[in-house]
């Protein structure tokens, strides 16, 4: 177990942590959130061994293998493999053993080394590290590569691998969703879901934090306090104990000022004197509830677009790629074919599809970034573009302040004016006219968002906005996202970005681009079976002889039903060489299995349609509370009875949802 106990620590002058308690179990996974600064990383750090208390006690098992992912990767000439392996310290250990009694001649210990070898699942250890790469999005062949190949963002994918392939007691997470893609994340919870450990992930993905996480750990105003549940209903938690402390607090305040005023009026009497020196007492000895604190939400919203053609923009047979280069026989590379696409106004459109697709390729084309192949591309008139691309910090110039930047798109508006916009987006003051280079990548990110917004795109095109934000300023932009008047096409692995803000959704998968009939837990489904696709045929590549190698496996874009029903004849006869007793029999099972499947499915529909109001209830009870006027003095009764409600909603959808949950599969046992 985990113990913190009147837990102390500052760092130079500053005190990040006062005399703070809270335990963390054996096989607890804890989502650690707070805001920047507040000391998630030297928590981290604590909990590695690199700093110790300044008071209090802190205490964690002796015997606790601890792994982390190391923020840096040396450019050692291994294989991206052998370095995932290299995680495995115990079994490293193991072999560099039986090396040594190889080199001495010692049988006795090689062979005990090699029966640890076994017991460590030695022989399994290679196939587990590849799974790990593959499902962080490595292909076979990059397995083999040195390590010194890959870039930044790949090689912080290799130090995952590393950490995850560690038989660690406590996983540190810090941040691990920002260099992956959505199928990754798909597979990193899966991952995490099955660690047998302790797990402390810091993110700011709130869906990554509701799948893994049964505890939350929130630091504020120098303490961690510790809440059981998903980052969900922490959330839940949260605002019942801030309208609660509220009321209490201004409860007491009603309760002071009667006090007070009884002092004030009779202290200079003396037949009341021993009363008011009584009343006093108590005001001295009242122990203060401080107000309730909540921060000021940040929050902005999209310009008005100055135009709104229809359609926006029409692609026929567009063939995106990379022309070859100039000089060379090489055929151009073709990544996304024959996109024949009419993009009308207000539309909403999620892009899914694997690591690698050309998500990011037809997303440049679109922006006008890349000259299409093939085929042509026809702007509405009054089209304006945001494009926000991934590395799109990386264009800002790090001499340059906010407001220089701004003023280079509106040399002709007011300097006050463009201060009042950067002021909307937290730029104030100083550091509207300050130099960008020390910026964190968030603020950074927030900078180039605002430079988009001030040229009131009608078309945003959005690859990975959310990589440097944290959960306040994703929440903003997902709001303004949502009330967004323009056509949105976004490219995300934030589900929660992608459910609130877009109305359906496309797959580029298989060199093609078609519509996704299905929601994102379909598509979760469908990532986890081309994952499962890809790792077979890479067994099956293996497997092969030398010289041949396996076909790759294709994997269908397309949504299958959560329950398929199959009916196959058993046995290989066929309907013709059947006898009428049999048809006779096979027609009573079939309408037995009917009649049984009619009453599941109008239940199925009924909780259905239910969960669906409910669900329409619990995101208006959800605004209400996000709202900061609902925390106004004159709104407080109204706030404690939605967040009441709120928690009778939540439980209802539950139980309704276990109760789907149970009708599918009775219906499928049916099948």
């Amino acid at each position: 177990m985990i113990r913190f106990n009147q837990f102390s620590l500052a760092r130079g002058a500053k005190s990040l942590f006062e005399n703070t308690t809270f335990s963390l179990n054996p096989g607890e996974k804890a989502g650690l959130i707070g805001a920047n600064g507040a000391g998630k990383s030297t928590l981290f750090a604590l909990l590695r061994g690199f700093l110790h208390p300044d008071g209090g006690d802190f205490s964690l098992p002796p015997t606790w293998l601890v792994a982390h992912v190391a923020q840096e990767t040396p450019p050692v000439e291994r294989t991206a493999v052998d370095y995932t392996l290299d995680g495995d310290t115990v079994l490293r250990g193991i072999e560099a053993k039986i090396e040594s009694a190889s080199l001495a001649h010692d049988g006795d210990a090689e062979a005990n080394g090699w029966a640890a070898y076994a017991d460590a699942d030695g022989y399994t250890a290679l196939s587990r590290a590849e799974a790990l790469l593959l499902g962080l999005g490595f292909t076979i062949e990059q397995t083999q590569q040195n390590v010194a190949s890959f870039s930044g963002g790949w090689r912080m994918r290799l130090n995952l691998a590393q950490a995850l392939m560690c038989r660690s007691d406590l996983l540190l997470l810090d941040e691990p969703t920002n260099h992956l893609d959505l199928d990754a994340i798909v597979w990193l919870e899966d991952w995490l879901r099955r660690y047998p450990g302790t797990l402390i992930v810091i993110s700011h993905d709130r869906e990554f934090l509701d799948a893994i996480c049964n505890v939350t750990l929130h630091l504020e105003n120098k303490q961690i306090k510790r809440y059981g549940g998903s980052y969900s209903q922490f959330e839940i938690q949260r605002g019942q104990q801030l309208a609660l402390q509220q009321n209490a607090y201004d409860k007491q305040q009603r309760n002071i000022s009667h006090l007070q005023s009884f002092v004030d009026r009779f202290k200079a009497q003396a037949t009341k004197a021993r009363q008011a020196q009584s009343r006093v007492k108590a005001l001295e000895k009242m122990e203060l509830i401080a107000p309730a604190h909540i921060a000021s939400p940040f929050t902005f919203s999209f310009r008005t677009p100055a135009s709104a053609p229809n359609p926006m923009m029409v692609m026929d047979r567009i063939n995106c790629g990379y022309p070859a280069p100039e000089g060379s026989d090489a055929p151009a590379a073709i990544i996304v074919n024959g996109i024949t696409l009419s993009i009308t106004n207000g539309e909403r459109i999620g892009l899914l599809g694997a690591n690698g697709q050309g998500k990011s390729t037809l997303i440049k084309t679109l922006a006008g970034e890349l000259i299409p192949l093939s085929g042509s591309v026809t702007p509405g008139r009054g089209l304006q573009i945001g494009y926000f691309a991934q590395h799109q910090v990386e264009t800002l110039r790090s001499d340059d302040s906010p407001l220089l930047h701004l003023s280079r798109l509106a040399p002709d508006t007011r300097e006050q004016e463009l201060r009042d916009f950067l002021g909307s987006f937290n730029f104030r003051g100083d550091m509207a006219t300050a130099s960008i280079a020390p910026f964190s990548g968030g603020e950074k990110a927030r900078l180039a968002l605002a430079l988009i917004i001030w040229q009131r795109p009608n078309l945003l095109l959005l690859d990975e906005p959310t990589n440097h934000l944290d959960l306040e300023t994703r929440h903003a932009l997902t709001m303004a996202l949502a009330q967004f008047e323009g056509t949105l096409i976004v490219v995300s692995h934030d589900r929660h970005l992608l459910r609130a803000t877009t109305d359906n959704f496309m797959l580029v998968a298989n060199h093609k681009l078609q519509e996704f009939d299905g929601d994102l837990d379909d598509y979760r489904d469908w990532l986890l079976k081309h994952a499962a696709a890809q790792r077979a045929a890479a067994k099956a590549d293996k497997s092969k002889p030398a010289g041949k190698a396996a076909e790759p496996a294709k994997v269908e874009a397309k949504v299958e039903p959560k329950f398929e029903v199959k009916i196959e004849l058993v046995g290989g006869t066929n309907e013709g060489a059947k006898t009428k007793e049999q048809r006779r029999a096979d027609a009573e099972v079939r309408q037995q299995a009917a009649n049984q499947r009619k009453p599941l499915q109008n239940r199925i529909g009924k909780l259905e349609k239910e969960i669906a109001t409910l669900e329409a209830e619990k995101a208006q009870l959800d605004a209400t509370i996000a709202d900061p006027a609902s925390y106004e003095a004159e709104h407080k009764t109204r706030l404690i009875e939605t967040i009441r409600r709120q928690g009778e909603v939540v439980a209802k959808l539950a139980a309704t949802e276990v109760e789907w949950m149970m009708a599918q599969e009775e219906l499928e046992a049916i099948a």
